[in-house]
């Protein structure tokens, strides 16, 4: 399965970067975005909005006023669902996504991830 996470980093305090080491470890293929250049785990964090295809999931670790910028990326990937982990809750990106037939979770992906309701 194919998921991206938006707001990667390679600070490895952060959510995120914990987050796409623990997809990588449990054999998902991970596309990571972010603002800045970088390497998790050996995957590249792209800092393009470049379309990818086949994505099941994105999930989100930036802030709702960041967002906007992703919306167009995130409508045209299409994924199956759109995880908002705590802290990036967006009523405005939740109504296009249903809206675009997308599956919209407000959950944490580490914690499903752990628990395996992922």
């Amino acid at each position: 399965m194919k998921v991206a996470v938006i707001g990667a980093s390679e600070n490895t305090s952060r959510y995120s970067n914990m987050c796409i080491n623990n997809l990588l470890n449990k054999g998902y293929q991970v596309i990571a975005y972010g603002n800045k250049k970088g390497i998790i785990n050996q995957t590249e964090i792209q800092t393009e909005k470049i379309y990818a295809d086949n994505i099941h999931t994105i999930t989100l670790y930036i802030a709702a006023n960041k967002q906007p910028e992703w919306y167009e990326l995130i409508l045209k990937c299409k994924p199956k669902r759109l995880i908002f982990n705590p802290g990036t809750e967006n009523p405005e990106l939740s109504t296009l996504a249903k809206s675009a037939g997308i599956m919209v979770i407000e959950s944490c992906t580490l914690l499903m991830l752990n628990v395996g309701d992922f």
